[in-house]
């Protein structure tokens, strides 16, 4: 069975936003660790194994459908400012990932591709979950 291009285009952005996501946080749980904040550093290390964890799924799926995976696009890691920049910036990442997911969900629901919907939405409930932990974790952290 011939897949749709659009779908095969959102599997690859997508895995290019997971591996994204997880080198930004990688990258932010190093970085805060070398600033003394350990706890903080820990947040995002986990972050970023959640974020792994979508890249092995998106990964799966690409295969499932016949095509070799490929991230095309990973963007830099942001380390410069000060905690409260950084966090606002891994919640601006997954807002844009959200974004993205529900675009994806939108386009398979018009086509009445109801097995990538599914995977779409399942990736898009998750990662509004992490927009949210992030959040939370700064409200409770900072209280700010």
């Amino acid at each position: 069975m011939a897949q749709d291009p659009v779908v095969l285009g959102y599997l690859g952005r997508a895995l290019s936003f997971e591996l994204t996501a997880v080198q930004q946080y990688l990258s932010l749980a190093r970085l805060l660790a070398l600033r003394g904040m350990p706890q903080a550093g820990e947040k995002f290390r986990l972050e970023a194994q959640e974020e792994m964890e979508h890249a092995e799924r998106i990964i799966g799926r690409m295969l499932a459908v016949g095509v070799s995976p490929s991230a095309t696009c990973l963007r830099p890691a942001c380390v410069d400012g000060t905690l409260r920049e950084l966090v606002q910036h891994a919640v601006k990442l997954e807002r844009e990932i959200i974004n993205f997911y529900a675009q994806a969900v939108q386009y398979c629901q018009h086509k009445q591709d109801y097995e990538n919907r599914i995977f779409f939405e399942a990736l898009l409930a998750e990662e509004q979950q992490h927009a949210s932990g992030i959040s939370e974790w700064w409200q409770k952290t900072v209280g700010d």
